[in-house]
């Protein structure tokens, strides 16, 4: 069973903070084999979910940028699912929560994605529309994707 807490950075703990970067770097920079510079100025503006364990392990993480930060539109970004947990629902479910507290933060507005190509269909199951070409971002194929005012 996955607890979900939502929480905006500056009531973040030091714990909190530690272990979302750690898990972070984990996922984007060593097992994607990217390396980047992951801690940016959109952290401290934005919105953050942790999904624990039973065990208070984060294996789930998104973070809600407000609109403007990003893109024109609020965006979600950074979304993980650790290793451990991969493959059993738990990115669906973190979306699904994800979009649930984007609605609450930004009622009625369209939210804008930067989705790693190879996750598009993915992203569709959920409403979003590719909506820019392909590009690199840090030797990784990225799409813009939009998920429309209106969702249900």
């Amino acid at each position: 069973m996955i607890s979900w807490r939502f929480s905006s950075f500056d009531d973040l703990t030091p714990r909190d903070v530690h272990e979302i970067f750690r898990v972070r770097i984990e996922v984007f920079v060593i097992e994607q084999n990217c390396p980047f510079q992951d801690v940016d100025g959109a952290d401290l503006p934005s919105w953050h979910l942790l999904g624990t364990n039973g065990s208070s392990d984060l294996v789930a993480y998104c973070r809600l940028v407000p609109p403007g930060v990003k893109f024109a539109e609020p965006s979600i970004g950074r979304i993980i699912t650790t290793s451990q947990v991969r493959g059993k629902g738990l990115g669906r479910e973190l979306v699904k929560e994800s979009l649930v507290r984007a609605e609450t933060l930004w009622p009625g507005q369209s939210i804008r994605i930067g989705a790693q190509a190879r996750l598009e269909k993915f992203y569709n199951e959920f409403g979003f529309v590719k909506s820019s070409d392909p590009y690199d971002e840090d030797g990784i194929l990225h799409i813009e994707m939009l998920l429309p005012k209106g969702r249900s």
